[in-house]
């Protein structure tokens, strides 16, 4: 299984989401290894919370993967209303600045 998949699998199973992108961004940033990665979350179980704790139960599912694969992640969590007022898109990743463990 690849990481992309890898990480919308775990994303999927924990969250009940309305919407999961999982854009592995690697082909941008690093030599030949899938370590970057955005992720487009849309789900009710944001209703109420903060952006720290939303990235912060994102972070805890792929706790793992962060730990050993994944280089980058750029996380975009929004409520159904949230992501419709965005229209459906999430904002660009920045360039990365190297410094990778996994290079």
């Amino acid at each position: 299984m690849s990481m992309q998949q890898q990480i919308q699998e775990k994303i999927s199973n924990a969250i009940a989401c309305k919407h999961l992108n999982v854009i592995n961004e690697s082909h941008m940033h690093s030599k030949g290894t899938d370590s970057h990665f955005k992720v487009i979350v849309v789900s009710e179980e944001f209703l109420g919370k903060r952006l720290l704790q939303r990235h912060r139960q994102i972070n805890e599912i792929l706790k793992e993967e962060l730990a050993n694969h994944i280089h980058a992640l750029a996380i975009h969590t929004y409520t159904p209303d949230e992501y419709t007022e965005h229209d459906g898109e999430a904002p660009a990743s920045p360039n990365c600045l190297g410094g990778s463990k996994l290079d």
